[in-house]
């Protein structure tokens, strides 16, 4: 839209007058500098509640067609193959020679069209560069279409802005909890196209798209709902403490007129990319150049560093002074670049550490800038700022803000510290006195005032924790095979005639309890069993080429971690070092089960069958952190052997090892290649890791078994901690003898838990339908972000649980579930009755903030001792010799 005075204003123009703003004149546009509160104001609101954006000045464009894909490619540094439908991604508009035309977002709303949003005062410019490499390229299978009149443009950041967005849909559903993720929604009758994305560092963001007659609408609803409205000022300060590029100030030209290096940039690692799937593409050759000078100069090899001179980087001034744009920036007065971007920054004081912080009422200034600066300057280097004349004080930082603790995106300051130097006392004594009353203090606390219920978490009987101290304890027992002997295991050390023995009843137990055919137990966490399986497979996979260099799993399906998906098997844990990267989408290979709308805590199996057969994962992990459900592994071993998929089905049975039979699921009799899972949760301990397998010596796989054995040792351990194996084979003599009364036992305290705590008035998860859950897991829904308070206020009062992010929360700082597991206080005895009591209790702690401790420790008073278990009473004389030997 157009005023009187030629310029251009947006469909909100009234609202903004409505509201008070001070309008400016930005890149031919009317738009809101800040309202009467002020751009202080504005900002602090956005990094505590939420602030709304009217960013409808910038410029979109729509581009279709069947070759609208490769013209992206050929146009964009990022890579625009790797956007599913219902993504977006940050890229920029190159240079031939490694600059930029501008930064921009892609997004993909529609399959065969995508949305490019540009900086305003670019639009122009953009518009007819992209209209010049159209008719270089002679390309007529694109459509390119100015749409900056046709769509509105709303930003709405912040803490809040997820539930005041929220509670604005009428249909749809908010975008994955994930950055850059899509999805559709209406809006107060309106349609209404969602990202999560912004550009003020908040880690809870979104951006609106919306046709501009309903955009006053929306807006006024927003700001009803709580939103404060903010303008062009305060979006800058944002972005400025957030560390974003501004096209202008870090990319573009610099102020003495030469061309910025893309990669200059902090965000050019995650904007550029080199796929294979791009080819070739504006400013490639220059770029490749930046990118390797850039390697170096992280390595401190300056070899290369005509290629980029310089880097943009945080910098704090820690004298008094404000630095602007154009400062110089000096290091033991030598100049070594400018200020770029620089002002006064508010930010909210807070109080206490960790997840225990809290924002106050209270807020200061800081003075923070973005420096294009030599690329020789190290991070912490000191530097001065001449300001007016003046040396001012000045440091490089990693960062000013920090948004991996959501829902609050949370500024660094310099100066803060969180942890206090202890000076020891030098009284050895008396500081091993202190301690071993505080062991005593806190074993009394948690076994005999406190109901544990963490999942996790399982207490050994007396007698493995017994034995579990006893010689060999504190040994080696090293051993492998040697073909040369006839596949005779041989030991390193000596002494190691009975762990060695150990070791083999173990591996028959295990093979026992889970009908596998071979065993690994010299693991010591299930996480390191499942980096030894992905090792193994590596190598499996590589077998008759041992001098190239390996390739990587080329493909794995797992459970989102998001979803309930284990760590260990996320390319953040202990995948990482094993999958390979995908050239589409330039992130490791991973695809993940899908999970039905209606009960995220369940897979999808028509939607798994489908993304198997399009992705042909060589590794399908089952298995779960949070777990109400069997996994579908007979469905999916079914298919696999259908379509003759070559795959390797694993089950990460960490957190129900020990429910593993008829009364749970029967992971080998079901169709799982491998099972891999850690001892001490639902199994009775101790704390350690198993891979079992169902391969017979002489079929093909097997060669994938003895690569288990390799990686094992000498892969992944050397002393295999023999105390806990030693514990471990009396515990699992303990789950073989018990394991019928046991589990059944569990399952039917877990669905009672969970009817018990529904009927108190809490919203437990799951499906109700079934009783909540199938395993030893409860989840129990508290209110976004309440979690890490609600288990932190259970604890005062004796009930030990931990906080969990559910399946639509950003991570573990916005947890809004508690789970709750019953395996542990089922081995000392509580049932289903006691779990009704229990319920009652913990429902008055979260519902009322009742102060229960007493009660709490009353009802654990009676269930101290453990069951399903061998005692000291049935080995009298020994186990009273072994007591001695300590």
């Amino acid at each position: 839209m157009t005023a009187d005075s030629g310029l251009r204003h947006t469909p909100l123009r009234a609202q903004h007058l409505a509201l008070g703003a001070k309008i400016v004149t930005f890149a031919g546009w009317e738009m809101p500098l800040a309202y009467p509160t002020g751009m202080v104001a504005e900002h602090l609101a956005t990094r505590r509640g939420a602030g709304l954006f009217d960013i409808s000045h910038m410029g979109r464009f729509a581009i279709g067609g069947t070759g609208s894909l490769d013209f992206l490619q050929r146009v964009l540094s990022n890579n625009a193959a790797a956007l599913d439908l219902n993504q977006a991604q940050y890229t920029f508009v190159p240079t031939p020679t490694g600059g930029a035309v501008d930064d921009a977002y892609l997004y993909r709303f529609e399959r065969d069209e995508y949305l490019l949003v540009v900086n305003a005062a670019n639009r122009e410019k953009d518009w007819k560069h992209l209209e010049a490499q159209l008719e270089i390229a002679g390309d007529r299978k694109v459509g390119l279409t100015d749409r900056t009149e046709q769509l509105a443009m709303l930003s709405l950041q912040g803490p809040r802005s997820r539930q005041i967005l929220g509670t604005a849909l009428e249909t749809g559903s908010l975008p994955e909890p994930r950055r850059n993720e899509l999805s559709r929604a209406t809006i107060a009758g309106a349609p209404v196209d969602i990202s999560r994305s912004g550009y003020t560092g908040e880690p809870l963001c979104f951006e609106l798209f919306m046709d501009p007659d309903h955009a006053g609408l929306i807006w006024d609803l927003l700001v009803e709902k709580g939103a404060i409205p903010c303008g062009l000022g305060a979006r800058d300060t944002l972005r400025l403490e957030a560390a974003l590029p501004l096209y202008g100030h870090e990319l573009g030209i610099d102020k003495e007129g030469r061309e910025i290096p893309l990669m200059s940039s902090l965000l050019a690692t995650f904007a550029v990319s080199f796929s294979s799937l791009k080819g070739e593409f504006t400013g490639r050759d220059p770029l490749l150049r930046q990118l390797a000078a850039y390697r170096r100069i992280l390595a401190r090899d300056y070899s290369s560093i005509g290629d980029l001179p310089r880097l943009t980087r945080p910098v704090a001034v820690t004298g008094r002074g404000v630095a602007r744009a154009g400062s110089p920036v000096l290091k033991e007065g030598r100049p070594v670049g400018w200020v770029t971007s620089g002002t006064m920054i508010p930010y909210w004081k807070t109080t206490g550490t960790g997840l225990q912080t809290r924002i106050t009422d209270e807020y200061e200034l800081r003075s923070i800038c973005l420096c294009l600066v030599d690329s020789d300057v190290l991070e912490d280097e000191p530097l001065t700022i001449d300001i007016r004349g003046k040396a001012v004080d000045a440091v490089v930082v990693p960062y000013h803000l920090r948004g991996d603790a959501p829902p609050h995106a949370r500024p660094i300051i310099r100066t803060f510290s969180v942890y206090e130097t202890i000076e020891p006392d030098g009284d050895e004594p008396a500081r091993a006195g202190k301690l071993l009353q505080r062991v005593l203090d806190n074993h009394l606390w948690r076994q005999e005032r406190c109901v544990n219920l963490i999942p996790s978490e399982m207490t050994p009987s007396p007698l493995v924790r017994l034995v579990s101290v006893m010689d060999p304890a504190f040994r080696y027992a090293e051993h492998r095979k040697l073909e040369a002997f006839y596949d005779a295991e041989v030991f390193y050390y000596q002494g190691t005639g009975f762990i060695g023995e150990v070791e083999r009843l173990l591996e028959g137990e295990i093979c026992r309890f889970l009908g596998a055919t071979e065993a690994e137990t010299r693991l010591t966490s299930g996480q390191m069993a499942n980096a030894t399986v992905f090792s193994a497979l590596v190598e499996y996979l590589n077998r008759g080429n041992p001098k190239a260099e390996p390739r990587r799993i080329e493909m794995v399906m797992n459970n989102h971690i998001g979803k309930g998906g284990h760590l260990s098997a996320q390319p953040m844990g202990a995948l990482k070092d094993f999958v390979a990267t995908d050239p589409r989408t330039d992130r490791p290979a991973v695809v993940n089960f899908p999970v039905l709308q209606s009960n995220p805590y369940r897979i999808d199996v028509a939607a798994t069958l489908e993304l198997i057969d399009r992705f042909r994962p060589r590794l399908i992990v089952f298995g779960k952190s949070m777990v109400l459900h069997k996994e579908p592994i007979a469905e999916v071993r079914r298919f696999v052997d259908e379509q003759g998929l070559d795959a390797v089905i694993m089950y990460d049975m960490a957190h129900v090892l020990g429910l593993a039979g008829p009364h749970f699921q029967e992971p080998f009799a079901e169709g799982a290649d491998l099972v891999t899972g850690s001892t001490h949760k639902t199994f009775f301990g101790t704390q350690r890791g198993v891979i079992a397998g169902r391969w017979a010596e002489g079929e093909e796989r097997y060669d994938l078994w003895e690569a288990v054995r390799r990686r094992t040792f000498p892969g992944s351990v050397s002393n295999h901690h023999l105390g806990t194996m030693l514990g471990l084979l009396l515990a699992a003599y303990e789950m073989n003898r018990f394991k019928d009364e046991y589990q059944t036992a569990v399952l039917a305290n877990a669905k009672a838990f969970a009817r018990a705590l529904a009927d108190a008035g809490l919203q437990v998860a799951g499906d109700p339908g079934i009783e909540f859950t199938e395993t030893h897991q409860v989840l129990v829904e508290v209110g976004y972000g309440r979690g890490p308070e609600m288990a932190r206020r259970l604890e005062a009062n004796n009930i030990i649980c931990n906080f969990q992010a559910g399946p639509d929360e950003e991570g573990f700082t916005a947890s809004g579930s508690l789970r709750l597991g019953v395996a542990e206080m089922t081995r000392f005895g509580m049932g289903p009755d006691d779990f009704a009591t229990l319920a009652r209790l913990l429902a008055e702690v979260l519902l009322s903030d009742a102060r229960v401790a007493e009660q709490v420790r009353d009802l654990r008073g009676g269930f101290l001792t453990t069951r399903y278990c061998f005692n000291e009473e049935d080995y009298p004389d020994v186990a009273q010799r072994l007591r001695e030997t300590l």
